[in-house]
């Protein structure tokens, strides 16, 4: 199996796990483009938090799963919005692309999350992200391909691991 036939190769994982810094670094590795769904988003329509506040959650998730659509149909490394697996359509597009689960501990996640920048957690702070992601699980379980932890060591290192691994096919 050769790495073009890997492509795209998908973050997802809950708020904070690392999916755009590690996606980041994997694309440069492997030499394609890396695209950030949320920061499609954000190009189009403004921030998220401002979307949340004037338009609801429910028209972010329409934003998102047209950023996602477009994003999964390029040879790329693609990073997902926590929440962009809810969609049942892009729980099927996801099934013809290499899924990398990316996980992280409430104790990691906590200094992560803070500052208000993600309103599903702006006022419930890490309870309200344990939350989201035990009601999420199983479906970033049933997606996922390979899960690798971003709790403790170097994001370089972990981001070699997956290189590594998609390489292995």
């Amino acid at each position: 199996m050769t790495l073009d036939s890997r492509l795209p190769v998908v973050f997802i994982g809950p708020m904070g796990s690392g999916k755009s810094r590690i996606g980041r670094k994997v694309a440069a590795a492997i030499g394609v483009p890396f695209i950030d769904t949320d920061s499609v988003v954000v190009a189009g329509h403004g921030a998220i938090s401002d979307i949340f506040e004037r338009d609801g959650e429910q028209r972010f998730r329409e934003l998102e799963r047209q950023a996602v659509s477009e994003s999964l149909a390029e040879q790329a490394v693609v990073s997902l919005g926590g929440g962009a697996v809810l969609d049942p359509r892009t729980q099927d597009d996801l099934r013809g692309a290499t899924v990398v689960l990316l996980t992280v501990t409430s104790a990691a996640v906590a200094k992560r999350i803070q500052g208000g920048k993600r309103p599903l957690v702006a006022d419930g702070g890490i309870t309200a992200w344990e939350r989201i992601l035990e009601e999420r699980r199983p479906i970033y379980e049933d997606l996922a391909a390979a899960t690798f932890d971003t709790s403790t060591g170097s994001l370089t290192e972990l981001a070699d691991d997956i290189v590594t691994w998609l390489k292995e096919g």
